[in-house]
């Protein structure tokens, strides 16, 4: 061993080194330990420092190889879903939008079926543009038409059918990062088409679950997730539309002026609609600013309509229809419209707040919203 430590290490108030700390940390490296006071920064940060970055996805790009991804690779079982991860630049090799969050977009082909299965991942999925696949959940056929939340809770089976002569696009998303890296996952194959071939414009949970304030009697269970299979857009689009007109006529409607937004609820206890996923929708005015803001947590955007500008930590970007994007945490975001912006996102708020770990922070104030831990 030479007389002048090799320890190399950037923390601060470290030991002068010497032959015999170079021997403490060999042992430590022998016996797979590592001491806190060379990874405090790394472990304990003043702020996120997410490994995650902000990036934005154009939707004609992602569209394009989806449709050479349907003229090349098959659908069917072992592969199961011709789906596209969005892979963060920061995360790679995997193909995680955020660590908590899956995103993907999937393209299903003129009478195509992707088989049933069932996992124990969270699922949703989002129609940006399209309708005539139906998605079959537990056995009960879901119409996917612009604009409709479909739900698909953990370990339900599910799969999907394409009634129609046109392909069709929509994105997935899934707490699929969360529950891999915890351990916390299952999986299993089931039918290797569908339980049920039919079309039906309502399915039954829509027709016992999706009238608005109202549940029925015979199910008045608290359930994990929410048993409505389908937000549809009608009711979205009214709400928004209300919020605005109640701002306009002095109400206090909206979350910030000209900026409308609901998030999607399980009838059963008003909470989120998966326990580890929450979904919103958000409108802004033609030229609407949002405030900046930093929150802990993840989420990732769609756009639905309009056009506008999203700046991640200082990167302004163009925005049109259909392009994701993605805000790790603690990044600062905000959103300009052009014309009327419509944008469908999804987070892991629900995770973040169980655990007692949400914190907003609204940078041009330097207040943070009640209910935060700052």
């Amino acid at each position: 061993m030479s007389n002048q430590s090799t320890v190399i290490t950037s923390a601060p108030n470290q030991p002068e080194p010497s032959p015999e700390l170079d021997a403490l940390y060999a042992d430590f490296e022998a016996n797979s330990t590592a001491p806190l006071w060379t990874q405090t920064s790394d472990l304990m940060p003043e702020h996120p420092k997410p490994s995650a970055v902000p990036h934005v996805w154009e939707w004609a790009k992602l569209k394009k190889i989806a449709q050479r991804s349907g003229e090349l690779v098959p659908v069917g079982r072992g592969g199961e879903r011709r789906a596209i991860g969005l892979k963060n630049p920061g995360l790679a090799p995997t193909a995680y939008a955020t660590p908590t969050l899956w995103a993907a977009i999937q393209w299903l082909g003129p009478g195509e079926t992707a088989p049933e299965h069932r996992h124990s991942q969270n699922a949703f999925r989002f129609v940006v543009e399209g309708e005539g696949v139906w998605t079959v959940v537990n056995g009960d056929p879901v119409a996917m038409r612009r604009g409709d939340l479909l739900l698909t809770p953990g370990w339900c089976f599910h799969g999907h059918h394409n009634d129609t002569g046109h392909p069709m696009a929509w994105i997935d998303g899934l707490d699929a990062p969360f529950v891999h890296d915890m351990d916390f996952g299952f999986f299993e194959y089931g039918s290797e088409r569908v339980t049920d071939e039919a079309t039906p414009a309502t399915s039954r949970a829509e027709r016992m679950w999706a009238h608005p304030g109202l549940t029925p009697l015979s199910h008045q269970e608290s359930t994990v997730a929410t048993p409505v299979a389908a937000y549809r857009w009608e009711y979205t689009d009214q709400a928004l539309t209300d919020q605005l007109a109640l701002e306009d006529e002095g109400y206090p409607a909206t979350v910030e002026p000209g900026h409308a937004a609901i998030k999607y609820t399980n009838p059963t206890n008003g909470g989120d609609v998966l326990p580890t996923i929450r979904c919103e929708f958000h409108r802004l005015r033609p030229e609407t600013r949002t405030a900046p803001r930093r929150e802990v947590g993840s989420s990732v955007w769609q756009v639905f309509e309009g056009t506008g500008e999203v700046e991640l930590d200082g990167e302004v970007t163009r925005l049109t229809k259909g392009d994701l994007f993605v805000v790790p945490s603690w990044t600062s975001w905000s959103l300009r419209s052009e014309s009327q912006l419509d944008l469908f996102r999804f987070s892991d708020a629900p995770i973040v707040e169980r655990l007692q770990f949400q914190r907003v922070y609204l940078p041009e104030t330097g207040h943070y919203l009640p209910g935060s831990r700052g």
